[in-house]
């Protein structure tokens, strides 16, 4: 046992307290977790990749001791990440969620398609039927929304991409609407399980006639960019693009 003796923290919400700037190891899971059980926090956080694609994550593990000096200098960037909430309306009021990525609601464990109703601002989009809906983030756009083919989205834009997943009309797109606009998704599917998941981390049952409400929420979180890495850069080299001008 090393016998270590150092002050400790209950959570990382007290620790953030604590510090100047919060170093995070991890993925983009953890990334995750970190950016919701500090929602509103005004500390920084710089993120270290030790996971796999790290979008959240400013660096890879071995960059650590290069970059130090960087970050004992000031020498970098805090950018405020939009988080988005929900509330669902129902017999029994459950509590607000935050989400830095996405929300999604999705089918359980039967292979059949679930009906969900859509609105935005009070207007009918569509009714899907599918086998779940993403709503993403600007900085969700490159997550599960990504992979059920909805467009790459810029961290600094403000709006919302909802997109089907698998929907049973093959015109159904991924739509983007202004981050300012309430979504509000009706579970129409009586026998089904339907979950809503926040961030792929936190679920929650759904049943028949629930009203997701989802929003842009009045918290943030701050992460840290060193100077010359930016978005663009960092889609490039995960998602291995190229081509004549890169």
């Amino acid at each position: 046992m090393a016998n270590l003796r150092a002050d400790t923290c209950p959570d990382i919400s007290a620790l953030a307290n604590e510090v100047d700037l919060l170093m995070v190891f991890g993925g983009d899971g953890t990334m995750l977790s970190v950016a919701r059980a500090l929602r509103g926090s005004a500390t920084p956080v710089f993120g270290i990749n030790v996971g796999g694609l790290g979008f959240l994550t400013s660096v890879q593990a071995p960059e650590v001791p290069k970059v130090l000096q960087q970050l004992w200098t000031g020498a970098y960037v805090v950018e405020s990440r939009s988080l988005i909430e929900t509330t669902v309306r129902s017999a029994n009021e459950l509590q607000p969620q935050v989400a830095l990525n996405d929300f999604v609601l999705s089918r359980g464990t039967a292979s059949r398609l679930i009906e969900l109703d859509v609105k935005i601002d009070g207007e009918t989009l569509t009714r899907y039927r599918c086998d779940g809906l993403i709503v993403s983030s600007p900085t969700g756009s490159t997550a599960y929304s990504l992979a059920a083919g909805g467009a790459v989205v810029s961290p600094a834009a403000e709006v919302f991409a909802i997109t089907p997943i698998c929907p049973h009309t093959l015109s159904n797109r991924s739509v983007i609407v202004g981050l300012q606009s309430k979504i509000e998704v009706t579970v129409l599917s009586q026998k089904l399980e339907v979950f809503l998941t926040a961030d792929g981390q936190e679920q929650t049952p759904l049943t028949f006639g629930n009203v997701v409400q989802i929003y842009r929420s009045r918290k943030s979180v701050r992460l840290v960019r060193l100077p010359g890495r930016s978005f663009f850069e960092t889609l490039r080299k995960k998602l291995s693009w190229s081509g004549s001008n890169v």
